[in-house]
């Protein structure tokens, strides 16, 4: 018995060892080759477009047309929303964060929003910022962005907006004039309890007045902008990857692996342990009725 159980455990450490082994080497054959490649702990990119909140900036654009049967050429505003979405790997995140930071000073841009993730010592930062820009630097200022780090995703959105903004014009119009309607009833006579309820209804077109004011203002001129949606991954050279950090991943991998493959064979062996008295004893009644 005691061979028995010594036999077993030499057996168990091999398989951990062999398993060990083989995800170590595996680690340092997948990452060969590949210096200035991007080491992600989850393995692959995450598009983060869908998790950054983005603002609606709002631009327009004179759209000049020839009128049939006139020699007037006339235009019209174009409300347009435009958002560009990059990523990008970073050999030094920090420098390309601060040369993101000069480019947004330096067009007259504003960052809306950024968020920072990730540990320095890891080398797994991951930096997200949306950014507001005029319409006039949105090309030159893509091109620039283009040429921080290597450039992993780039895509360019734009949305006419035009007819949105008309019709909220043409509800706010219609707001404003069944408002002073209502204005205009309260000189006329009436129970106190009809004055206290055109009071209220009278609130609550003026707040959606403001609401809409608060809407029809993100398509003032006075803040037009386009968006510029930027994720920079820090960028971990294959050959920066310490011995430790290899042998932590090869370990965590083994041991739940290990204890996979365990419980595995546990579950059959106890299956076929359990099972075969149980067909004896099927087969036993078989055969005593076939007697």
């Amino acid at each position: 018995m005691n061979k028995t159980f010594k036999k077993g455990l030499w057996i168990a450490l091999a398989v951990f060892a062999t398993l060990f082994l083989f995800r170590l080497l595996y680690g340092y054959l997948s990452s060969s080759g590949n210096t200035g490649h991007t080491d992600f702990q989850n393995g692959d990119l995450i598009r983060s477009r869908e998790s950054l909140p983005i603002k609606q900036n709002i631009a327009s654009k004179k759209i000049k047309y020839d009128n049939p049967g006139s020699t007037i050429t006339k235009s019209v505003d174009q409300k347009y929303e435009k958002i560009a979405t990059i990523e990008s790997q970073s050999a030094d995140i920090e420098d390309d964060e601060k040369k993101i930071r000069d480019l947004v000073n330096t067009t007259g841009s504003i960052i809306q929003y950024e968020n920072i993730s990730g540990l320095k010592r890891m080398r797994d930062r991951v930096i997200k910022i949306a950014v507001g820009v005029p319409p006039e630097k949105f090309d030159d200022l893509v091109n620039e962005f283009k040429k921080i780090g290597k450039t992993l995703l780039l895509t360019i959105d734009k949305k006419d907006k035009t007819n949105e903004y008309k019709n909220l014009q043409a509800k706010k119009e219609s707001i404003l004039k069944i408002r002073n309607s209502l204005t205009g009833l309260k000189n006329k006579g009436g129970r106190i309890d009809e004055y206290i309820s055109l009071e209220n209804r009278i609130l609550e077109i003026e707040e959606e007045i403001q609401k809409l004011g608060i809407s029809l203002g993100e398509y003032d001129s006075e803040n037009e902008f386009c968006t510029v949606l930027l994720t920079i991954y820090e960028n971990q050279a294959s050959g920066e990857i310490g011995l430790i950090h290899r042998i932590k991943v090869a370990l965590e991998w083994t041991i739940k692996y290990y204890l996979l493959l365990a419980f595995s064979l546990l579950f059959v062996v106890l299956l076929i342990h359990y099972s075969f008295p149980l067909w004896e004893k099927i087969r036993n009644l078989v055969l005593q009725k076939l007697r």
